[in-house]
């Protein structure tokens, strides 16, 4: 007999806390469909769903954005000085940028710079080349910041680099994602600590400012040595970028390597995410570049679940909306919201050569399953959806018209839109958007173009399933 009222107030608790779910969910959702699933399943299966919620449900990295306002008088003095650099192009009556490059400068809360060098680095061996030899030059420190870190032959040359360069008396910060670096293993972290490095992982922040945020992902992948040569772009850390992995397919991806006072952006993003993971704020160099290596104008644009608007999503939108004859996108995973999808169909119906390139292959079977669903929309509209066929294709890169490219870790997807901290560097050089030109077309002729016979004429059980995993959008 006692044990019936002992049920009922549990039953009664879940209850509660599926109403509390909801409640919080009316006041902070982002999409309707994701918002009406959420409260479906809570009064449908609170047993399940109230854990759900509570572990994969929140829309904003609450303890970072706390962090974010506490130090943000130094980060907003250092962002201040970087507007007044002379490299900078802060005017917002400049002439040389459209609207849509001044809503970029806005959403990033950083500047275009002058006086820059890029360089497209098409795979995997010219981007370690690159990041090997910036290593080695560096005189003062070194900050990472990647998503993946393995302890395969590549970690371990970047291990070896590191610990040389600590002897030699070179600072070195080493951030990682404490889920995509998850086999990573202790010694690895606890060798490269007892040589004098700082290490931290996203997940280390103050315990009780992360608690139930373990579905924010820090995407990024950045590398600056001595504030001077930074790199930013899709690849992370391992020996699957080489092709030389293990029963696994050659990746195809792409990287940019940027010399000049635009790694003072590339830095800014690396610093606010260190001092959320470690409240430590460094003394690195921030001092303008007095000789310039270039005449690239750049933008770093970061993104993630504690900016004030959705800024990825505002990214792609920006893109996407301003295209006027081309608009051609490379993403690994392409699971548009329908806004997202609005704005290509409408896009394509004003004439832009709308093409997205992604893999045939891919590391998620369901995301490639779902990218089925598009395809009757996409072709109905002129929309150009290819499939890379050599391997499993993971570059995250943008061309507007012939006005701007970007290289960065977005992809087209729920996840990069609202829950990862992400990075994308933007330049107007024609040198650079020439480059990604002639790299996008090779990618393309190396791709299958998809028609809607791809879908329709597949089994009503396999269109079934595309549309049933696409309702899973937002969580994939």
């Amino acid at each position: 007999m006692d044990e019936l009222p002992l049920v009922a107030i549990a039953v009664g608790l879940i209850y509660l806390g599926a109403l509390a779910c909801i409640y919080r969910i009316l006041l902070t959702y982002r999409t309707t469909q994701g918002a009406i699933a959420w409260i479906i399943g809570l009064l449908g299966l609170p047993y399940l769903a109230v854990p759900m919620f509570v572990l994969f449900g929140r829309y904003r990295f609450g303890g970072y954005v706390k962090a974010r306002r506490l130090g943000d008088e130094s980060l907003t003095d250092l962002l201040n000085r970087f507007e007044q650099q002379t490299t900078s192009i802060a005017p917002l009556a400049n002439d040389r940028f459209t609207d849509e490059l001044q809503v970029l400068c806005r959403l990033g809360r950083q500047p275009f710079t002058d006086g820059n060098r890029c360089t497209l680095l098409r795979d995997g061996e010219a981007t370690f080349d690159a990041l090997f030899e910036a290593m080695e030059d560096a005189t003062s420190y070194i900050l990472l910041e990647f998503y993946i870190i393995r302890s395969d032959r590549v970690g371990r040359q970047i291990k070896s680099i590191l610990e040389r360069k600590l002897a030699q008396g070179v600072e070195v910060w080493f951030l990682y994602d404490n889920v995509g670096s998850v086999w990573l293993p202790r010694t690895y972290l606890n060798q490269l600590a007892a040589a004098g490095a700082r290490v931290a992982s996203f997940g280390d922040g103050n315990i009780r400012r992360r608690r139930f945020q373990i579905n924010f992902r820090n995407h990024r992948k950045l590398l600056v040595c001595d504030g001077r040569i930074g790199f930013v772009g899709g690849i992370n850390l391992g020996d699957e970028y080489l092709g030389t992995a293990m029963d696994q397919e050659p990746w195809r991806d792409t990287h940019c390597r940027i010399e000049g006072p635009a790694v003072i952006g590339l830095q800014l993003a690396w610093l606010e995410d260190w001092n959320w993971a470690s409240n430590d704020f460094p003394n690195l160099d921030w001092a303008p570049v007095e000789n310039r290596p270039g005449d690239d104008e750049v933008l770093i644009l970061p993104t993630g679940p504690a900016d004030t608007w959705e800024t990825c999503t505002l990214f792609f939108l920006n893109c996407i909306n301003n295209a006027r004859t081309r608009l051609w996108i490379a993403s690994p995973y392409f699971v548009p919201d329908f806004q997202i999808m609005n704005a290509l169909q409408l896009a394509a119906l004003r004439g832009v050569d709308v093409r997205i390139l992604i893999p045939e292959k891919s590391d998620s079977r369901l995301i490639g399953i779902a990218a089925y669903s598009y395809l009757v929309q996409a072709c109905k509209t002129g929309i150009g959806i290819y499939r890379y066929q050599p391997g499993f294709m993971h570059q995250k890169v943008i061309l507007v018209d012939d006005r701007y490219a970007a290289v960065g870790t977005s992809n087209m997807d729920n996840r990069s839109m609202r829950l990862n901290f992400e990075i994308t560097a933007i330049t107007t050089a024609g040198h650079f958007i020439r480059s990604v030109e002639s790299m996008l077309e090779e990618d393309l002729d190396s791709s299958r173009l998809m028609t809607e016979s791809d879908y329709q004429e597949r089994s009503i059980l396999f269109r079934l399933g595309c549309r049933a995993v696409r309702l899973l959008a937002p969580l994939l």
